[in-house]
């Protein structure tokens, strides 16, 4: 499975505003990041929780040891721009922790069990990001 092609389709069918093959198109949105080392604009297709009027999004990286590019992008710079729906906004990132990410972290767990799975794979704490509208 080569992901970088699967993310390909995807921005390219969530742009087009039509069905995501395999996906349900209200869960995702589109993060562009500024690359930390190469300073290039890199955007990765994502599932969200709604809070209120920010989006959360988990950096489990499927359960791998490692975060995934797009988190060390936001620690590095935390400007971003969301694509969500038929809308594109700017965002600020925050690394959620303590008690906040703990509520949170317990909420979407509860609706996506799936990710407990992928922070026992991972064998370290999914960072959990909020994206606020800037």
């Amino acid at each position: 499975m080569d992901i970088q092609e699967i993310n390909r389709r995807v921005i390219e069918q969530f742009r087009a505003g039509g069905e995501i093959e395999g996906m349900h198109r209200e869960r995702l949105l589109l993060l562009t990041t500024k690359g930390a080392k190469t300073g290039i604009d890199r955007t990765t297709p994502l599932m969200f929780h709604p809070d209120g009027d920010r989006v959360l999004v988990m950096a489990s990286n499927a359960g791998a040891p490692k975060a995934p590019d797009w988190y060390t992008n936001l620690r590095a710079d935390p400007s971003a721009t969301v694509e969500r729906d038929d809308e594109t906004y700017p965002a600020t990132a925050t690394v959620l922790t303590g008690d906040e990410r703990a509520r949170l972290w317990a909420e979407i767990t509860a609706a996506n069990p799936f990710l407990v799975d992928h922070e026992k794979k991972a064998n370290r704490q999914i960072p959990l990001v909020a994206l606020t509208r800037a």
